[in-house]
């Protein structure tokens, strides 16, 4: 997708079928504008861990003032964060599904929750930021990402719990509406056990998983002009009232359904719909 001023230009790609059970797309971004990476995501608060390869040469992404990696993987993101760009952006990255660490890296996902780690520190990177630069256009850079990643999934013995993710995906259809008790009942599992292994696979609790997913579906409609009023929000995605849907959309976005509905008016296709 490229906007009307061309200053950011960001495609998404299809994971191919045999990584979609791990991966949920590729993803491309060049742009001029500091911000972004920013507006082009949006909220990094999606419930999804990820990766990103940027071009060091071009520019280079900052969080809090930190320069980050040329190349690095990051878990799930639980509060907003501000991400900028010094200089040009140039990058490619992966969207995981939500227990992505695990089951492709075989991580506990709760080590990296909030944080992230230069993927040159892990084992077997072959040396993949090189092949990456050396790539040059998108869609080679995707064929070397999806090799490099079905080879570590394939030599991953940390196979996907088939009970987390039953209840990953029960969570994320109902976007946050179903109810814990009876997931945990039906899975046949104690609460304590579900909790621990739903976070050593997810990063998060469940609890937390589902409010994410409520506000993912509240961040959507609001960007599709999907109604008439706020509280017709809060209203249909199950928010106790609207107090508490303002409360939640501050917390994950870092501004009020209101400020951010302006910065929609103003900002036009810069703040792009890609979740």
């Amino acid at each position: 997708m490229k906007t009307a001023d061309t200053h950011i230009r960001y495609e998404l790609i299809p994971a191919p079928a045999y990584l979609q059970a791990y991966i949920r797309y590729f993803w491309t971004l060049e742009g001029d504008d500091p911000q972004a990476l920013a507006k082009a995501f949006g909220s990094l608060v999606d419930g999804c861990p990820g990766l990103i390869f940027q071009r060091p040469d071009v520019g280079a992404f900052v969080r809090e003032s930190k320069k980050l990696p040329e190349m690095f993987l990051y878990g799930q993101t639980t509060k907003n964060v501000e991400i900028a760009s010094l200089g040009t952006s140039k990058a490619t990255g992966v969207i995981f599904q939500p227990n992505g660490l695990k089951s492709v890296f075989g991580m506990n996902a709760g080590e990296l929750t909030n944080d992230c780690v230069d993927v040159q520190l892990l084992p077997g990177n072959n040396h993949l930021p090189e092949q990456l630069a050396d790539a040059g256009a998108a869609g080679t850079q995707v064929e070397v990402l999806s090799a490099w990643l079905h080879k570590r999934i394939t030599g991953n013995p940390a196979a996907i719990d088939p009970q987390v993710d039953y209840a990953v995906r029960q969570i994320a259809n109902s976007n946050g509406n179903t109810s814990l008790r009876d997931l945990q009942e039906k899975l046949q599992l104690t609460e304590r056990t579900f909790e621990r292994r739903f976070k050593e696979q997810v990063g998060i609790t469940p609890k937390l998983f589902s409010r994410i997913c409520q506000y993912q579906a509240s961040l959507h409609q609001l960007k599709s002009n999907d109604y008439n009023k706020l509280s017709d929000i809060a209203f249909e995605n199950d928010y106790a009232d609207q107090s508490h849907f303002i409360r939640s959309f501050r917390e994950f976005t870092g501004c009020s359904p209101y400020q951010f509905q302006k910065l929609l008016d103003e900002a036009g296709e810069e703040i792009m719909l890609i979740k």
